[in-house]
């Protein structure tokens, strides 16, 4: 081992999330009419927009929404607030390392509702739509409220685990000239990690830490799973880099 209010959810089909839940042989989950145009104008505002870094570009914010939708298909949530959420919880672009990104969040929020009003959608859903955008982000420190806030924030967080977190965590690194790692104590066995200076860090402050935050019953499973793929990576590193 390296390094020293309770939201009522849907019933869960819970053979589908310990077997076959996240197999990428499971189909996406089908929109209704009015939701795929919903989909389709999320998605042609979201690529208008600049994005913050190369973690959070379209690609982060497509997995993020197929997550949202399974997650919020199996919780049996409201798909009108999650899925225009899952779309537009990063249109604000502030980087990992600027001082606004606490706020980074509740400003994507305001942008998202500002775009919603643009195309007429119901504005009954706006308060919860803001809220789960909001309240996704780590830095944001807001309380979640809804099984919808909830879900977005599995789906986002979600995406730092596993072989795409791993992949994600460096390009962030590499972006911002970090180190890739301390070469006295890589792992931080007699130090204190800082992921200001070396990206491996970023593993003991937070990435391996995600699982237990998890807050639905969908993700909790997966989340734990892709957590053992990165304590496996570290173990090979490990044998890589002579430790």
């Amino acid at each position: 081992m390296f390094c020293k209010g309770g939201i009522k959810h849907g019933k869960v089909r819970i053979n589908q999330i310990l077997i076959s839940f996240w197999n990428v042989n499971v189909p996406d989950v089908a929109l209704n009419p009015d939701l795929e145009i919903l989909n389709s104008k999320c998605r042609t505002f979201i690529t208008s927009l600049i994005h913050a870094d190369v973690a959070h570009d379209i690609t982060h914010i497509e997995r993020v929404v197929r997550v949202a939708v399974q997650l919020c298909n199996a919780e049996q949530a409201n798909m009108h607030v999650v899925l225009p959420a899952a779309w537009m919880h990063d249109c604000v672009a502030v980087a990992k390392n600027h001082p606004d990104r606490a706020r980074a969040s509740t400003m994507a929020a305001d942008k998202a509702i500002e775009f919603l009003k643009s195309i007429n959608y119901d504005e009954s859903l706006f308060d919860d739509i803001h809220h789960a955008i909001a309240a996704h982000s780590f830095s944001a420190n807001i309380a979640i409220k809804t099984v919808e806030a909830q879900i977005v924030q599995d789906a986002d967080r979600m995406d730092a685990l596993g072989a795409i977190g791993v992949s994600r965590c460096m390009k962030v690194g590499g972006s911002i000239n970090r180190l890739l790692y301390n070469p006295n104590d890589p792992f931080c066995i007699e130090r204190e990690a800082d992921d200001k200076k070396y990206t491996l860090d970023h593993f003991f402050i937070k990435l391996l830490h995600i699982a237990k935050s998890m807050n639905t019953p969908s993700a909790k499973a997966e989340a734990q799973r892709r957590t053992q793929y990165m304590h496996a990576f570290l173990e090979q590193l490990k044998s890589e880099i002579g430790q």
